[in-house]
């Protein structure tokens, strides 16, 4: 096994630990004790895995190591880390939790985007998946979301009153919503371009929208 592929596994076993060091934390805060050493604890594994992201690509790509199980491995790792810190910050109290609405947002778009793939390679043989500016946006606010919420960082509030109603906002609901605009908008956009490859093998005839 290469060294790339050994530091992409331990990114992986990383994902637990985070988790449970972030429920940890949850759970003092709502006993009304917060252990602050728990949440910094829990924001070091993040940024540690997180971090081995670039040390695990640098030296597949510098040693070529380059590998079929890497390939595999490395989205793996980085959907795991991404999901586990929206789904664990959605229902432990960090102070801030994710509206519910969020992680669901985000678990649907992958599962459709899986199940698609499955599809596309069932009917055509072949599928063509490539990362779209809107699904980079999207994990790019995600992981601000999150940071966000872990250093407890909210660096605005604001309230909207439009007659009787009353809406408080701030950074952290304010990334959210750009987050989640931006995973639906990409989930849109690899659902259309599913659809094209469909019709480019002959089944059906949509229209394509490639620049989503």
């Amino acid at each position: 096994m290469t060294t790339a592929n050994k530091i992409t596994i331990a990114r992986i076993m990383l994902i637990p630990v985070f988790v449970a060091m972030a429920l940890y934390y949850g759970r003092s805060v709502q006993h009304g004790s917060p252990l602050e050493w728990q949440r910094w604890m829990a924001i070091a594994v993040f940024v540690l895995a997180a971090a081995s992201d670039g040390i695990d690509g640098y030296i597949a790509r510098r040693y070529n190591q380059k590998s079929r199980l890497g390939e595999v491995l490395d989205p793996l790792a980085d959907k795991g880390l991404l999901l586990s810190g929206i789904i664990t910050l959605s229902f432990s109290n960090w102070g801030y939790e994710f509206p519910v609405w969020f992680p669901v947002l985000i678990v649907a778009r992958d599962v459709v985007i899986l199940s698609g793939t499955v599809t596309l390679h069932f009917l055509n043989g072949s599928v063509r998946v490539r990362p779209s500016w809107t699904g980079k946006i999207a994990t790019a606010l995600q992981m601000v979301a999150i940071a966000l919420c872990m250093l407890q960082w909210n660096w605005f509030q604001k309230t909207l009153a439009i007659g009787r109603w009353r809406l408080d906002f701030g950074s952290l609901d304010l990334a959210v919503w750009l987050a989640g605009f931006f995973t639906l908008v990409s989930g849109f956009g690899y659902v259309v371009r599913g659809i094209a490859q469909l019709h480019d093998k002959g089944h059906g005839n949509p229209k394509s929208w490639k620049e989503i």
